[in-house]
């Protein structure tokens, strides 16, 4: 149990470690991103609000070739714009001078009207092209196309598109990316080592407390059979002057305290030992069937219709007498809560590498949803005074649970409707 709680432990900090490193990664590179759409689009206005000469001398005189255009306009300089006035508070004023772009005009019809490549030569004529034509398609005024962030306006019928090159931007962008997430694995994988070497650290009053409690019910429990067995005796003696009924309920009490004390005694020493329980192969199947085969009788002579329904041939690696108190446990408790003319049943099938044991039963009173969640806790009773009539404990299933966990198993209670009980038990096939 401690070292579930510690792998427990160590998963959890893990998992929120990657989280809050992930939520912190996601915003950084958010902000990271917003800052650079943001300085390009105070660029982009910059550069469309300026009174600036985009075009240069010859970039009114088009030749109906547009490749020809292409390469007169990107052979020729542009002219210097004027950006006083324009340049955004906290951006150099040697930003616009520094920024690589190219704009086109384009008609209504989408005839190209002028365009200029004097501040760029990265692009080609086809890329260039490409680019204006899906501008042109997009339904926004702004966006990125690969690299370039581009930005349309339409003013008298013409549409002006302005293209700026991001492209050391973005790889900047990306490389602090690819580094953040680096960083941050590699700091989560350092914690989780720390958390590895320091768990037990952790733990370590919650293990002492465990272990103490654990000490305290073997103990007690050795502790209290020897005057349970000393009264067993007087009783014995008294009986032999004769049978009285005060004597009989001394026994039965003895001997139900007596039954307790033994399944504490069993249930701690199975948690103590979990890992070094003998386990052979075992047929399971002929188990099952012998072991619910002795519940026949009880179950008739309350009038339960009993189904019994068992897959052939199935073997796990386990304990017998582990495995045969499993079921004996979970039958007994089934026919002690179901009432007169109710149903029981018994299945045993397979399902993914994995032995499945259903048993089901019909139950006097509804069953809450909220009540399957601790069935499988020491003590604890759906109904305390139908199992007080029963003679049950509270304890069996608790019993159970340790088995089956012992086995590398699971075991889970539910309810179809609220009127029967369904505990199902999977345990690895061989």
């Amino acid at each position: 149990m401690i070292n579930k709680l510690k792998r427990k432990f160590v998963v959890l900090a893990t998992v929120f470690m990657l989280v809050l490193m992930s939520a912190l990664l996601l915003i950084m590179n958010s902000i990271n991103y917003y800052a650079i759409i943001s300085e390009s689009d105070a660029i982009l206005d910059m550069l469309t609000q300026t009174n600036m000469m985009f075009f240069n001398d010859r970039g009114n005189n088009f030749d109906e070739d547009f490749d020809d255009d292409f390469d007169d306009d990107r052979a020729l300089p542009g002219k210097r714009g004027n950006f006083d006035g324009f340049v955004p508070r906290g951006m150099s004023p040697e930003v616009p001078y520094e920024s690589r772009f190219f704009v086109v005009t384009v008609s209504a019809d989408g005839e190209i009207l002028q365009s200029d490549f004097s501040r760029i030569i990265s692009v080609d004529d086809e890329t260039a092209k490409d680019y204006i034509s899906r501008a042109l398609e997009s339904s926004q005024s702004r966006g990125f196309i690969d690299e370039f962030r581009f930005s349309k306006t339409t003013d008298g019928g013409e549409t002006r598109v302005l293209f700026l090159d991001c492209g050391r931007k973005l790889d900047s962008f990306r490389a602090f990316l690819w580094t953040s997430v680096a960083v941050g694995l590699l700091g989560c994988v350092i914690v989780f080592i720390a958390f590895m070497l320091t768990a037990g650290r952790i733990v370590a009053p919650i293990a002492e407390s465990y272990e103490k409690q654990k000490r305290f019910i073997s103990d007690a429990g050795h502790e209290i059979k020897t005057p349970l067995t000393i009264i067993n005796a007087n009783v014995d003696l008294l009986e032999l002057d004769g049978e009285k009924e005060e004597l009989t309920d001394i026994r039965q009490q003895t001997e139900r305290l007596t039954e307790l004390t033994n399944n504490l005694v069993l249930l701690s020493k199975m948690e103590e030992s979990e890992h070094t329980l003998q386990k052979v192969e075992i047929p399971l199947s002929d188990l099952v069937s012998e072991t619910a085969g002795a519940f026949r009788a009880p179950a008739a002579a309350r009038h339960i219709d009993a189904a019994l329904q068992i897959a052939p041939d199935l073997t796990i690696n386990g304990s017998p007498d582990a495995i045969r108190q499993l079921v004996s446990i979970l039958l007994d408790n089934a026919i002690k809560y179901t009432p007169e003319g109710g149903s029981l049943s018994v299945e045993l099938t397979t399902h993914r590498k994995a032995a499945v044991l259903l048993v089901v039963n019909t139950t006097q009173e509804p069953v809450n949803e909220k009540d399957l969640q601790h069935v499988f806790d020491r003590f604890y009773r759906i109904d305390a005074s139908r199992n007080s009539q029963t003679g049950g404990h509270g304890i069996g299933l608790s019993i159970a649970k340790a088995i089956v966990d012992a086995h590398a198993g699971s075991i889970t209670a539910t309810t179809s409707d609220g009127s029967d009980f369904r505990v199902t038990v999977t345990l690895p096939l061989q």
